[in-house]
């Protein structure tokens, strides 16, 4: 830019986003790096990319777009191959006629602008974005997080008669380390990517007959992406296990490993685990983003009653507190979130975990070894000696370990744990099934959590919907409810990959010990009568908070109870007799609870099916 005419930074010290020394700091640093200034300011933290590139864009009398919320037509991006796009970093908008609108990080570099025009064969009309726009863009349209996507990768592989025979597989497999242009390194890191980008959990690699079944697990369902030809199995589970640090000629028994890699400048851990099948290997990695245990309390999805109440027992000296669900339910999350809230320097914390799945920086973790007989009771034990303020349990599995964790709270520790239960109430029966003294598990407990997870509806795309009244109906939302209540869903949307969902949050059913659920426990009462006790005292069913969320627009009523499970039909036939009219009295002389026609409905409902 001539220098005599000023550049883009008057405009920012006209608006006082940035000051003279600044700008000479900058300019300073531009001279050693040889960046652009607009980067340079951003970088040094003096003003935002957005702010910095519209005075650019006004500088230079471009038009800005931003992009974060922009979705463009398939026939639109069509246009330019994404090879092109992410060459040139230019990202197409609109086309007027022959002129294709795009958008460039610096519309004045006229030689990709020439070079752009010779190879679209049409006139090409630039607009200024940022570069971080430009790039997540083409991700969101385009599909993929690096230069070449999988599909081409595989079509090449198809089209071509290369045979990746598992001799060669193993043979190369070291060789392949070094040469990072070999097709195999270059198709695993674009799955891996490709995973990422798409907020997957999970990669499941799965060997068939005559294919192999690539899929991903985003917000909890499973959608397949790739169908490689069956022989590229072996090179690409060696390389797998190369990263994974497995052994690569073992291919009869069950094996572990744990990768590390970076993605896009961000750590990323991944959890492998093979085992053979009838077909071959099949390879499952879990991948584990460090981002998601500094998740704060607050955005797990509490109601505010049962916040208030989650935080005043963590905060508790001693006791047990059992978190429960299935596998993949988010309790290691609301876990971690526990632990980080009470990360203080004046507290120890130890954990005993199969395995560790995320590190803690000032946490003493512990990983269970079972080979050479370090299993959780042996790790409790010793952690005891270490004088630890709070202990984590991966999971209570056998007696042995229920007993140890009990007697650790029943001596002035907070012990935090999990369980496999469907809800809170059957967690006191699980454990007395486990071998636990009715006695012992009234005195130690202090609450039991079941958790679920369920998808929230997208908020780019969402609007509101009126639900089927078989829904309705099943829910047991009362006709009271529906006036106020403003349901949600989602049509599609690049932002959530076309489902309508983007992003989970919980719902719980928090179940805190009092003096009467203390005394059933030691009477060992019937799993029905602890749950009519609880929810007597305020206790939310999984079922009742989903719909809570559901009347709310965060999530839609097929979601919640696609998760969770209908009311039983026992139960409402006993609370009929002890409450026969609408807003009547209970055993406690308690008013009736207000959910109770709704759960009646929900038996009619699960009866009939």
């Amino acid at each position: 830019m001539a220098k005599n005419r000023g550049d883009f930074t008057d405009i920012l010290l006209r608006e006082g986003l940035i000051s003279v020394d600044q700008l000479e700091e900058a300019r300073s640093m531009q001279a050693q790096t040889g960046a652009k200034l607009h980067e340079m300011v951003v970088k040094l933290g003096y003003c935002s990319t957005e702010q910095a590139m519209k005075a650019v864009a006004e500088h230079s009398n471009f038009e800005f777009f931003d992009l974060s919320d922009k979705t463009i037509p398939a026939s639109v991006v069509e246009l330019v191959p994404e090879s092109v796009a992410r060459e040139n970093l230019v990202f197409p908008l609109a086309l007027e006629g022959n002129t294709l609108k795009i958008s460039m990080s610096d519309p004045t570099d006229f030689d990709t602008l020439t070079k752009l025009q010779f190879i679209l064969n049409k006139d090409v009309h630039p607009t200024l974005a940022s570069k971080e726009q430009i790039i997540e863009a083409i991700n969101r349209h385009y599909g993929q997080t690096e230069t070449e996507s999988v599909d081409s990768m595989l079509a090449e592989f198809t089209d071509t008669a290369i045979d990746f025979t598992e001799t060669e597989a193993l043979g190369s497999a070291a060789g392949q380390e070094e040469n990072s242009d070999s097709p195999i390194i270059k198709l695993v890191n674009l799955i891996i990517s490709e995973a990422i980008g798409l907020r997957a959990s999970d990669i499941h690699i799965e060997p068939f007959a005559d294919r192999i079944r690539i899929r991903y697990r985003v917000d909890g369902v499973l959608i397949e992406r790739d169908n490689p030809p069956r022989r590229m199995l072996a090179p690409i589970l060696s390389r797998l296990k190369i990263m994974g640090n497995i052994d690569i000629a073992e291919k009869r028994r069950c094996q572990d490993g744990r990768i590390k890699t970076i993605v896009n400048g961000k750590p990323y851990d991944m959890r492998v685990s093979v085992l053979p099948t009838v077909q071959g290997q099949s390879c499952v990695m879990r991948i584990l983003d460090r981002g998601n245990i500094s998740v704060n309390i607050r955005d797990l999805g509490f109601a505010e009653d049962d916040y208030q109440r989650f935080q005043a027992i963590i905060k508790r000296p001693n006791g047990i507190f059992l978190v429960t669900g299935p596998t993949g339910s988010g309790k290691t999350t609301t876990l971690y979130a526990a632990l980080n809230e009470q990360n203080r320097p004046d507290k120890k914390i130890i954990t005993a975990e199969d395995p560790v799945e995320y590190y803690l920086p000032g946490i003493n973790q512990c990983e269970v070894k079972h080979k050479i007989g370090l299993d959780f009771a042996r790790i409790i034990r010793s952690m005891l000696r270490q004088a630890p303020n709070i202990i984590l349990v991966g999971e209570i599995r056998d007696r042995e370990t229920a007993d140890i964790a009990i007697q650790a709270s029943l001596t002035g520790h907070l012990v935090f744990s999990t369980l496999h239960t469907n809800d809170s109430p059957s967690a006191i029966t699980r454990l007395v099934d486990v071998g636990v003294q009715p006695f012992l598990v009234a005195s130690s407990v202090i609450a039991i959590m079941a958790q679920r997870l369920v998808r929230v509806v997208c908020a780019k795309c969402k609007f509101p919907y009126v639900p089927p009244q078989k829904e309705i109906t099943a829910a047991g939302i009362k006709p009271e409810q529906l006036k106020t209540a403003t349901f949600m869903r989602g049509r599609g949307c690049a932002n959530c990959n076309n489902t309508g969902f983007r992003g989970r949050k919980g719902i719980y059913e928090l179940l805190k010990m009092n003096g009467k659920i203390r005394e059933m426990t030691f009477k060992g009462s019937p799993t029905q009568e602890l749950r009519r006790a609880a929810r007597a005292t305020g206790m939310k069913t999984l079922l009742e908070d989903g719909v809570i969320k559901a009347l709310k627009g965060i999530t839609t009523l097929e979601e919640v109870l696609s998760i969770c499970h209908h009311a039983d039909p026992e139960e409402d036939l006993i609370k009929k007799k002890e409450d026969p009219k609408e807003g009547g009295k209970d055993e406690t002389g308690k008013p009736g609870l207000p959910s109770k026609q709704g759960v009646t409905a929900t038996s009619k409902v699960s009866a009939k099916h």
